[in-house]
């Protein structure tokens, strides 16, 4: 019998928005988007799904916002062993999923969001304003 460790959710997150504030930590207005994005990520995807979310990664004109989007999806890509879920095959790999597949991935996907939201708050915690 295998334990959860809950820490497996964490993880990837919390190195991802780390590296991501790291790499541009000199550019305010890219740490406030961000921030901004990785907070609102559960909210989007309870509201529109994973489908639109992937739709939505290539439309951000936001720089920040796309980088937490594609974070996500890297970070979903690892924890469930979908392929392709990063990059631009996404959106395909999501369409061919089995319905219950995709409920599953959703559910999953929904708890990563409130990771990222955490996170967000905790790495980004000096980083104040609206994006």
């Amino acid at each position: 019998m295998q334990t959860f460790d809950p820490r497996t959710l964490s993880t990837p997150v919390y190195e991802a928005l780390q590296e991501l504030r790291n790499h541009n930590s000199n550019d305010n207005s890219r740490l406030k988007e961000q921030k901004s994005q990785a907070v609102e990520l559960y909210t989007y995807l309870a509201t529109w799904g994973m489908m639109r979310l992937k739709a939505e990664e290539q439309a951000l004109s936001q720089k920040g916002k796309q980088d937490v989007v594609k974070k996500y999806f890297e970070c979903l890509q690892l924890l469930s062993s979908v392929k392709d879920l990063a990059g631009n095959k996404g959106l395909d790999s999501l369409k061919q999923l089995k319905a219950d597949d995709y409920l599953g991935l959703t559910g999953l996907g929904l708890n990563l969001a409130q990771e990222f939201s955490f996170w967000a708050n905790a790495i980004y915690h000096d980083v104040k304003g609206d994006a």
